[in-house]
Protein backbone atom coordinates (compact mmCIF):
# COMPACT_ATOMS: atom_id res chain seq x y z
CA UNK A 1 0.00 0.00 0.00
CA UNK A 2 1.42 3.57 -0.93
CA UNK A 3 1.00 6.43 1.63
CA UNK A 4 1.24 10.16 1.11
CA UNK A 5 1.38 13.05 2.96
CA UNK A 6 1.32 15.57 -0.17
CA UNK A 7 -1.41 17.52 0.65
CA UNK A 8 -1.59 17.44 4.18
CA UNK A 9 2.33 18.85 5.00
CA UNK A 10 2.64 22.40 3.54
CA UNK A 11 5.81 22.30 4.68
CA UNK A 12 7.28 19.95 1.86
CA UNK A 13 5.84 22.46 -0.89
CA UNK A 14 8.47 25.05 0.87
CA UNK A 15 10.50 25.65 -2.68
CA UNK A 16 13.92 26.09 -0.87
CA UNK A 17 13.35 22.95 0.79
CA UNK A 18 12.36 21.24 -3.01
CA UNK A 19 15.30 22.76 -4.62
CA UNK A 20 17.58 21.73 -1.71
CA UNK A 21 16.13 18.23 -1.98
CA UNK A 22 16.48 18.35 -5.57
CA UNK A 23 19.82 19.46 -5.19
CA UNK A 24 21.13 16.57 -2.91
CA UNK A 25 19.43 14.42 -5.24
CA UNK A 26 21.27 14.95 -8.81
CA UNK A 27 23.59 12.43 -10.19
CA UNK A 28 22.30 9.37 -8.76
CA UNK A 29 22.20 10.56 -5.15
CA UNK A 30 19.13 10.47 -2.86
CA UNK A 31 17.55 12.57 -0.52
CA UNK A 32 14.29 12.21 2.05
CA UNK A 33 13.14 14.35 4.69
CA UNK A 34 13.39 11.45 7.68
CA UNK A 35 11.62 11.21 11.11
CA UNK A 36 10.02 13.66 12.95
CA UNK A 37 8.54 15.59 10.72
CA UNK A 38 6.94 12.57 8.81
CA UNK A 39 5.74 11.28 12.01
CA UNK A 40 4.12 14.63 13.45
CA UNK A 41 2.64 14.99 9.76
CA UNK A 42 0.89 11.71 9.49
CA UNK A 43 -0.46 11.83 13.46
CA UNK A 44 -1.58 15.52 12.42
CA UNK A 45 0.92 16.92 14.78
CA UNK A 46 2.70 20.31 14.60
CA UNK A 47 6.10 20.22 12.75
CA UNK A 48 9.13 22.27 14.38
CA UNK A 49 11.89 20.57 12.93
CA UNK A 50 12.67 19.34 9.53
CA UNK A 51 15.70 16.68 8.95
CA UNK A 52 17.49 15.61 6.08
CA UNK A 53 19.04 11.91 5.38
CA UNK A 54 20.97 11.69 2.21
CA UNK A 55 23.35 9.28 0.67
CA UNK A 56 25.41 12.21 -0.41
CA UNK A 57 29.12 11.81 1.97
CA UNK A 58 28.80 15.18 4.26
CA UNK A 59 31.70 17.39 2.18
CA UNK A 60 29.68 16.30 -0.99
CA UNK A 61 26.47 18.26 0.73
CA UNK A 62 28.37 20.89 2.20
CA UNK A 63 29.47 21.68 -1.84
CA UNK A 64 25.90 21.15 -3.18
CA UNK A 65 24.33 23.08 -0.45
CA UNK A 66 26.63 26.00 -1.17
CA UNK A 67 26.23 25.96 -4.91
CA UNK A 68 22.88 26.30 -4.00
CA UNK A 69 23.48 29.79 -2.56
CA UNK A 70 22.42 28.34 1.01
CA UNK A 71 24.29 28.75 4.07
CA UNK A 72 25.84 25.51 5.66
CA UNK A 73 27.55 24.41 8.89
CA UNK A 74 28.99 21.28 9.64
CA UNK A 75 27.28 21.00 12.81
CA UNK A 76 28.33 17.31 13.54
CA UNK A 77 30.21 16.77 9.84
CA UNK A 78 31.53 13.82 12.02
CA UNK A 79 28.46 12.32 12.28
CA UNK A 80 27.43 13.03 9.17
CA UNK A 81 25.46 16.08 9.81
CA UNK A 82 25.22 19.35 7.92
CA UNK A 83 23.08 22.40 9.25
CA UNK A 84 22.19 24.28 6.26
CA UNK A 85 19.67 27.59 6.02
CA UNK A 86 17.58 27.44 3.37
CA UNK A 87 14.96 30.33 3.23
CA UNK A 88 15.76 31.33 6.79
CA UNK A 89 14.69 27.51 8.04
CA UNK A 90 17.67 25.28 9.49
CA UNK A 91 17.69 21.44 7.67
CA UNK A 92 20.00 19.66 9.22
CA UNK A 93 21.07 16.98 6.69
CA UNK A 94 22.87 13.97 7.97
CA UNK A 95 24.45 11.08 5.79
CA UNK A 96 23.20 7.67 5.76
CA UNK A 97 24.94 5.92 8.47
CA UNK A 98 25.12 2.52 10.57
CA UNK A 99 26.50 1.77 13.69
CA UNK A 100 29.77 0.03 14.10
CA UNK A 101 30.09 0.53 17.98
CA UNK A 102 28.32 1.97 20.25
CA UNK A 103 28.88 2.07 24.56
CA UNK A 104 25.43 3.48 25.68
CA UNK A 105 26.22 6.82 24.63
CA UNK A 106 27.72 7.29 22.07
CA UNK A 107 28.53 5.41 18.55
CA UNK A 108 30.66 5.19 16.26
CA UNK A 109 29.47 5.28 12.60
CA UNK A 110 30.33 4.36 9.29
CA UNK A 111 28.20 6.26 6.11
CA UNK A 112 26.60 4.18 3.19
CA UNK A 113 24.00 3.92 0.92
CA UNK A 114 21.51 1.72 2.36
CA UNK A 115 18.17 3.04 3.62
CA UNK A 116 17.19 -0.20 5.34
CA UNK A 117 20.43 0.16 7.68
CA UNK A 118 20.02 3.26 8.27
CA UNK A 119 16.40 2.99 9.08
CA UNK A 120 17.04 0.47 11.69
CA UNK A 121 19.79 2.35 13.41
CA UNK A 122 17.02 4.45 14.52
CA UNK A 123 14.89 3.99 18.11
CA UNK A 124 11.40 3.38 17.21
CA UNK A 125 9.42 2.47 13.98
CA UNK A 126 7.54 6.15 13.99
CA UNK A 127 10.88 7.31 14.36
CA UNK A 128 12.06 5.93 11.40
CA UNK A 129 9.67 7.10 8.25
CA UNK A 130 11.10 8.20 5.05
CA UNK A 131 9.22 11.49 2.70
CA UNK A 132 10.50 11.38 -0.90
CA UNK A 133 10.25 15.19 -2.10
CA UNK A 134 6.33 14.43 -4.00
CA UNK A 135 5.57 13.43 -0.43
CA UNK A 136 5.20 9.16 -0.87
CA UNK A 137 6.27 8.08 2.58
CA UNK A 138 8.88 5.03 2.65
CA UNK A 139 8.47 2.81 5.70
CA UNK A 140 11.24 -0.26 6.13
CA UNK A 141 10.11 -1.25 9.75
CA UNK A 142 6.88 -1.21 10.08
CA UNK A 143 6.16 1.97 11.07
CA UNK A 144 3.22 3.10 9.31
CA UNK A 145 0.96 0.57 10.82
CA UNK A 146 2.69 1.47 14.26
CA UNK A 147 1.20 4.98 13.81
CA UNK A 148 -2.05 3.63 13.01
CA UNK A 149 -2.29 2.10 15.94
CA UNK A 150 -0.41 4.66 18.03
CA UNK A 151 1.99 1.98 19.30
CA UNK A 152 4.83 2.50 20.56
CA UNK A 153 8.06 -0.25 19.38
CA UNK A 154 11.40 -0.46 19.41
CA UNK A 155 13.06 -1.17 16.17
CA UNK A 156 14.13 -5.03 16.56
CA UNK A 157 15.49 -6.11 19.56
CA UNK A 158 14.64 -3.68 22.44
CA UNK A 159 17.31 -4.62 25.17
CA UNK A 160 19.96 -4.40 21.94
CA UNK A 161 18.25 -0.91 20.99
CA UNK A 162 18.47 0.32 24.62
CA UNK A 163 22.38 -0.38 24.88
CA UNK A 164 22.99 1.13 21.87
CA UNK A 165 22.04 4.13 24.03
CA UNK A 166 20.28 4.20 27.53
CA UNK A 167 18.49 7.64 27.28
CA UNK A 168 16.60 5.32 24.83
CA UNK A 169 14.50 4.38 28.31
CA UNK A 170 13.46 7.68 28.75
CA UNK A 171 12.68 7.99 25.14
CA UNK A 172 10.62 5.53 25.10
CA UNK A 173 8.03 6.84 27.87
CA UNK A 174 8.31 10.36 26.34
CA UNK A 175 7.42 9.37 23.35
CA UNK A 176 5.17 6.98 24.63
CA UNK A 177 3.39 10.43 26.85
CA UNK A 178 3.02 11.89 23.24
CA UNK A 179 2.10 9.59 20.81
CA UNK A 180 1.29 6.09 22.72
CA UNK A 181 -2.35 4.53 23.02
CA UNK A 182 -3.57 1.82 25.78
CA UNK A 183 -0.53 -0.20 27.15
CA UNK A 184 3.14 0.13 26.31
CA UNK A 185 4.52 -2.65 23.88
CA UNK A 186 5.05 -5.26 26.15
CA UNK A 187 8.78 -6.27 25.44
CA UNK A 188 9.95 -2.41 25.23
CA UNK A 189 8.59 -1.87 28.90
CA UNK A 190 10.40 -4.92 29.75
CA UNK A 191 13.81 -4.11 28.56
CA UNK A 192 13.40 -0.65 30.04
CA UNK A 193 12.98 -2.26 33.43
CA UNK A 194 15.85 -4.88 33.10
CA UNK A 195 18.73 -2.23 32.00
CA UNK A 196 17.20 1.15 34.03
CA UNK A 197 20.56 1.01 35.68
CA UNK A 198 22.24 1.92 32.53
CA UNK A 199 20.63 5.76 33.49
CA UNK A 200 23.41 6.14 35.54
CA UNK A 201 25.82 6.24 32.38
CA UNK A 202 24.45 9.23 31.07
CA UNK A 203 24.89 12.84 31.41
CA UNK A 204 22.19 14.63 33.59
CA UNK A 205 21.57 17.63 31.31
CA UNK A 206 20.28 14.42 28.70
CA UNK A 207 18.46 13.33 31.57
CA UNK A 208 16.80 16.32 32.16
CA UNK A 209 16.03 17.24 28.66
CA UNK A 210 14.53 14.28 28.28
CA UNK A 211 12.33 14.32 31.63
CA UNK A 212 11.23 17.94 30.86
CA UNK A 213 9.89 16.75 27.36
CA UNK A 214 8.07 14.16 28.58
CA UNK A 215 6.80 16.31 30.98
CA UNK A 216 5.76 18.84 28.68
CA UNK A 217 3.28 16.43 26.74
CA UNK A 218 -0.49 17.18 26.72
CA UNK A 219 -1.22 14.71 29.95
CA UNK A 220 2.26 12.58 30.86
CA UNK A 221 -0.01 10.86 33.48
CA UNK A 222 -0.02 7.40 31.90
CA UNK A 223 3.81 7.32 30.93
CA UNK A 224 4.81 8.37 34.50
CA UNK A 225 2.56 5.48 35.79
CA UNK A 226 4.48 2.89 33.77
CA UNK A 227 7.82 4.97 34.52
CA UNK A 228 6.81 4.04 38.44
CA UNK A 229 6.22 0.18 37.77
CA UNK A 230 8.96 -0.25 35.50
CA UNK A 231 11.40 1.21 38.50
CA UNK A 232 12.87 3.86 35.87
CA UNK A 233 10.88 6.91 37.26
CA UNK A 234 12.76 6.43 41.05
CA UNK A 235 15.97 5.83 38.80
CA UNK A 236 15.78 8.96 37.24
CA UNK A 237 14.05 10.92 39.63
CA UNK A 238 14.77 9.45 43.16
CA UNK A 239 12.83 12.08 44.96
CA UNK A 240 9.97 10.81 43.58
CA UNK A 241 9.76 7.51 45.23
CA UNK A 242 7.84 8.12 48.09
CA UNK A 243 5.79 10.76 46.50
CA UNK A 244 2.59 10.18 44.70
CA UNK A 245 2.23 10.55 40.82
CA UNK A 246 -1.77 10.74 41.06
CA UNK A 247 -1.75 14.49 40.44
CA UNK A 248 -0.47 14.95 37.12
CA UNK A 249 -3.21 14.00 35.34
CA UNK A 250 -5.30 16.12 37.22
CA UNK A 251 -3.18 18.69 36.67
CA UNK A 252 -2.54 18.07 33.07
CA UNK A 253 -7.05 18.16 32.97
CA UNK A 254 -6.71 21.09 34.93
CA UNK A 255 -4.49 22.76 32.84
CA UNK A 256 -6.47 22.05 29.58
CA UNK A 257 -9.62 23.07 31.11
CA UNK A 258 -8.11 26.53 32.66
CA UNK A 259 -5.89 27.39 29.56
CA UNK A 260 -2.63 26.67 31.23
CA UNK A 261 -0.17 26.22 28.93
CA UNK A 262 2.13 22.87 30.06
CA UNK A 263 3.99 23.48 32.72
CA UNK A 264 7.35 20.70 33.09
CA UNK A 265 8.57 22.60 35.97
CA UNK A 266 5.22 22.87 37.82
CA UNK A 267 4.71 19.34 37.20
CA UNK A 268 8.03 18.19 38.25
CA UNK A 269 6.77 19.87 41.29
CA UNK A 270 3.53 17.80 42.03
CA UNK A 271 5.58 14.69 42.04
CA UNK A 272 8.46 15.96 44.40
CA UNK A 273 8.85 16.47 48.30
CA UNK A 274 8.63 20.30 48.81
CA UNK A 275 11.50 20.39 50.41
CA UNK A 276 13.81 23.24 49.96
CA UNK A 277 17.41 21.30 50.88
CA UNK A 278 16.26 18.12 48.55
CA UNK A 279 15.00 20.80 45.83
CA UNK A 280 18.71 22.18 46.10
CA UNK A 281 20.17 19.15 45.42
CA UNK A 282 17.80 17.85 42.91
CA UNK A 283 18.44 21.21 40.74
CA UNK A 284 22.61 20.69 41.24
CA UNK A 285 22.58 17.06 40.37
CA UNK A 286 20.36 17.59 37.23
CA UNK A 287 22.48 20.58 36.39
CA UNK A 288 19.00 22.77 35.78
CA UNK A 289 19.38 26.47 34.88
CA UNK A 290 19.17 29.13 37.72
CA UNK A 291 16.11 29.96 36.84
CA UNK A 292 14.41 26.45 37.03
CA UNK A 293 16.94 26.04 40.56
CA UNK A 294 15.68 29.10 41.63
CA UNK A 295 11.59 28.49 41.08
CA UNK A 296 12.02 24.74 42.28
CA UNK A 297 13.40 26.77 45.87
CA UNK A 298 10.87 29.34 45.96
CA UNK A 299 8.12 26.94 45.74
CA UNK A 300 9.43 24.38 48.52
CA UNK A 301 9.89 27.67 50.68
CA UNK A 302 6.16 28.78 49.74
CA UNK A 303 3.82 27.80 52.85
CA UNK A 304 0.48 26.05 52.38
CA UNK A 305 -2.27 28.62 51.26
CA UNK A 306 -5.84 27.47 52.90
CA UNK A 307 -8.67 28.36 50.57
CA UNK A 308 -10.30 30.26 52.96
CA UNK A 309 -7.02 32.76 53.04
CA UNK A 310 -8.61 36.27 52.72
CA UNK A 311 -6.76 38.12 49.84
CA UNK A 312 -5.27 40.96 52.08
CA UNK A 313 -3.72 37.71 53.98
CA UNK A 314 -2.22 36.45 50.78
CA UNK A 315 -0.62 39.87 50.07
CA UNK A 316 0.80 39.91 53.07
CA UNK A 317 2.62 36.49 52.37
CA UNK A 318 3.51 37.42 48.45
CA UNK A 319 5.59 40.83 49.79
CA UNK A 320 7.74 38.44 52.37
CA UNK A 321 7.76 35.53 49.79
CA UNK A 322 8.16 35.01 46.07
CA UNK A 323 5.46 35.12 43.92
CA UNK A 324 5.62 32.15 41.39
CA UNK A 325 6.36 29.66 44.31
CA UNK A 326 3.04 31.06 45.70
CA UNK A 327 0.82 30.69 42.19
CA UNK A 328 2.85 27.28 41.87
CA UNK A 329 1.18 26.45 45.24
CA UNK A 330 -2.17 27.72 44.32
CA UNK A 331 -2.33 25.74 40.53
CA UNK A 332 -1.13 22.62 42.34
CA UNK A 333 -3.90 23.33 45.34
CA UNK A 334 -6.96 23.86 42.56
CA UNK A 335 -5.78 21.10 40.07
CA UNK A 336 -6.23 18.44 43.26
CA UNK A 337 -9.24 20.18 44.62
CA UNK A 338 -10.85 19.91 41.21
CA UNK A 339 -10.51 16.18 41.07
CA UNK A 340 -11.78 16.00 44.51
CA UNK A 341 -15.09 17.92 43.56
CA UNK A 342 -16.17 15.27 41.74
CA UNK A 343 -17.03 13.48 44.43
CA UNK A 344 -16.42 16.06 47.48
CA UNK A 345 -19.14 19.39 47.66
CA UNK A 346 -16.96 20.57 50.17
CA UNK A 347 -13.70 20.37 47.95
CA UNK A 348 -15.84 21.93 44.75
CA UNK A 349 -15.82 24.99 47.62
CA UNK A 350 -12.36 25.10 48.31
CA UNK A 351 -12.00 24.61 44.17
CA UNK A 352 -13.84 27.95 43.89
CA UNK A 353 -11.36 29.45 47.13
CA UNK A 354 -7.73 28.68 45.33
CA UNK A 355 -9.39 29.73 42.06
CA UNK A 356 -10.19 33.39 43.57
CA UNK A 357 -6.40 33.67 45.45
CA UNK A 358 -4.74 32.35 42.16
CA UNK A 359 -6.60 35.01 40.28
CA UNK A 360 -5.58 37.35 43.10
CA UNK A 361 -1.66 36.10 42.96
CA UNK A 362 -1.57 36.14 38.83
CA UNK A 363 -2.55 40.07 39.03
CA UNK A 364 -1.18 41.15 42.46
CA UNK A 365 2.12 43.80 41.94
CA UNK A 366 4.65 44.31 44.81
CA UNK A 367 3.53 47.97 45.91
CA UNK A 368 7.18 50.09 46.73
CA UNK A 369 7.86 50.38 50.57
CA UNK A 370 7.40 54.49 50.88
CA UNK A 371 10.87 54.96 53.22
CA UNK A 372 14.63 54.74 52.20
CA UNK A 373 17.52 55.33 54.57
CA UNK A 374 18.10 59.11 53.30
CA UNK A 375 14.50 59.94 54.82
CA UNK A 376 15.51 58.57 57.98
CA UNK A 377 18.97 60.81 58.01
CA UNK A 378 17.04 63.71 57.00
CA UNK A 379 15.26 63.10 60.47
CA UNK A 380 18.51 63.28 62.17
CA UNK A 381 19.47 59.14 62.30
CA UNK A 382 22.74 57.99 61.87
CA UNK A 383 23.87 55.45 59.17
CA UNK A 384 24.38 52.32 60.50
CA UNK A 385 22.77 48.84 61.89
CA UNK A 386 20.33 51.34 63.76
CA UNK A 387 18.88 52.79 61.37
CA UNK A 388 18.20 49.08 59.38
CA UNK A 389 16.41 48.03 61.88
CA UNK A 390 14.04 50.99 62.05
CA UNK A 391 13.62 50.69 58.19
CA UNK A 392 12.43 46.78 58.75
CA UNK A 393 10.73 47.49 62.02
CA UNK A 394 8.70 50.26 60.27
CA UNK A 395 8.41 48.14 56.86
CA UNK A 396 6.93 45.01 59.19
CA UNK A 397 4.49 47.27 60.45
CA UNK A 398 3.37 48.82 57.00
CA UNK A 399 2.75 45.36 55.70
CA UNK A 400 0.40 44.05 58.72
CA UNK A 401 -1.15 47.24 58.04
CA UNK A 402 -2.21 45.93 54.45
CA UNK A 403 0.38 48.53 52.84
CA UNK A 404 -1.79 51.23 54.05
CA UNK A 405 -0.22 53.67 56.00
CA UNK A 406 1.50 56.34 53.59
CA UNK A 407 4.42 58.42 53.26
CA UNK A 408 3.55 60.82 56.09
CA UNK A 409 1.87 58.55 58.67
CA UNK A 410 5.70 56.44 58.46
CA UNK A 411 7.74 59.36 58.68
CA UNK A 412 5.64 60.10 61.86
CA UNK A 413 6.38 56.88 62.87
CA UNK A 414 10.09 57.29 62.23
CA UNK A 415 10.33 60.14 64.10
CA UNK A 416 8.65 58.75 67.22
CA UNK A 417 11.16 55.38 67.00
CA UNK A 418 13.99 57.65 66.80
CA UNK A 419 12.96 59.68 69.90
CA UNK A 420 12.62 56.75 71.95
CA UNK A 421 15.66 55.86 71.21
Amino acid sequence: MSVSIAGRADWLTDKHLQRLLFALAEGGEEARVAGGAVRNTMMDQPVADIDIATTCLPQETLRRAEAEGFKAVPTGIEHGTITVVAGGKPYEITTLRADIETDGRRAKVSFGRDWKLDAERRDFTINALYAEADGKVVDLVGGIADIEARRLRFIGDPEARIREDYLRILRFFRFFAWYGDGRPDAEGLKACARLKEGLAQLSSERIWSELKKLLSAPDPSRALLWMRQAGVLTAALPESEKWGIDAIHGLAKAGKDLGWAPDPLLRLEAIVPPDAARMKSLAERLKLSTAEADRLRHWALATAVEPKTTEGELAKRLYRGDRQGFVDRLRLSLAAARMRAVEDNEALLEAGGFSRLLGFATKWEKPLFPLKGADLTVLGATPGPKLGEILRNLEAEWVEAGFAPDRDALLKRAAEALQAG
